[in-house]
């Protein structure tokens, strides 16, 4: 079997005992039923809300007590090339094999979940859950080819000003959503100048909850570069989880276009 970066993996029986460093990744382990398998995850996986309180904490996405999870005895580790280090994945790689995703897109998403299903023997699951998410994408494609595009700015951080701009996940659900990236010309992750006497010509603004935790009360603060923008808060975890986060995000899309973008 080969993870999302071409790499073996190579397993004797299917894992037992399993560490996700990767939020929606172990959202997604859970949904496959796989709960009781987990045996460490990072500060940052939140859902479902019971798990902080069962599940060993190994640390975050970036740092992990490496002692913590070696003494967890781990069959496995879930990563992602995005979200993980690659130092932080080679420490790891000397206490048990590491597994790691690489997820643009919703297809890279499905390939992941069919991934997961042979490689835990959750395939009736994980089938479920893949066509539970191709539905509503379809039902979503529908309900979206008749809305106008609009170019939004989808912003992560504040202090400094940081967006998501083209080759990630988010640049996709953007697409589906008839949003034309505002800074389609940069990418990844960058770091962006705003100046009050340069207005931007963004018709839409988009304030992720996370990983920045924008609120209502810093509207007002974009809106001094954005003067002519629509400016909305909006679940970071829909438009950046993938898994089985996607069976929720579509619904929550709709939602989106229907209260505040008629």
């Amino acid at each position: 079997m080969k993870d999302q970066l071409n790499r073996t993996i190579s397993l004797i029986e299917t894992p037992k005992r399993i560490i996700s460093l990767v939020p929606s990744q172990t959202e997604l382990l859970v949904d496959l039923g796989l709960e009781d398998a987990i045996v460490g995850i990072t500060k940052f996986c939140v859902h479902p809300v019971h798990l902080k309180g069962n599940k060993s904490i190994v640390g975050g996405t970036k740092q992990v007590h490496f002692d913590k999870i070696k003494a967890l005895h781990p069959d496995i580790i879930l990563c992602n090339k995005e979200e993980n280090t690659k130092e932080m994945i080679q420490e790891l790689e000397k206490i048990a094999t590491v597994h790691i995703s690489d997820i643009y897109t919703i297809d890279d998403s499905l390939e992941l979940i069919k991934l997961y299903g042979a490689l835990f023997s959750k395939e009736e699951n994980a089938n479920a859950i893949i066509k539970g998410i191709t539905e509503k994408k379809l039902d979503f494609d529908q309900f979206i080819q008749d809305k106008p595009k609009r170019s939004a700015a989808y912003f992560i951080w504040k202090q400094p000003w940081m967006v998501a701009a083209k080759d990630n996940f988010i640049d996709e659900l953007l697409h589906l959503n008839k949003f034309e990236n505002y800074y389609s010309d940069l990418e990844r992750y960058p770091e962006v100048i705003l100046q009050k006497n340069r207005p931007e010509s963004a018709e839409l603004v988009l304030l992720s909850t996370e990983p920045f935790p924008f609120h209502e009360s810093h509207v007002q603060d974009i809106r001094t570069f954005f003067p002519n923008a629509t400016i909305l808060v909006v679940d970071g975890e829909m438009f950046s989880w993938y898994g089985s986060r996607l069976l929720k995000a579509f619904d929550y899309f709709k939602t989106l276009h229907q209260h505040h973008l008629c």
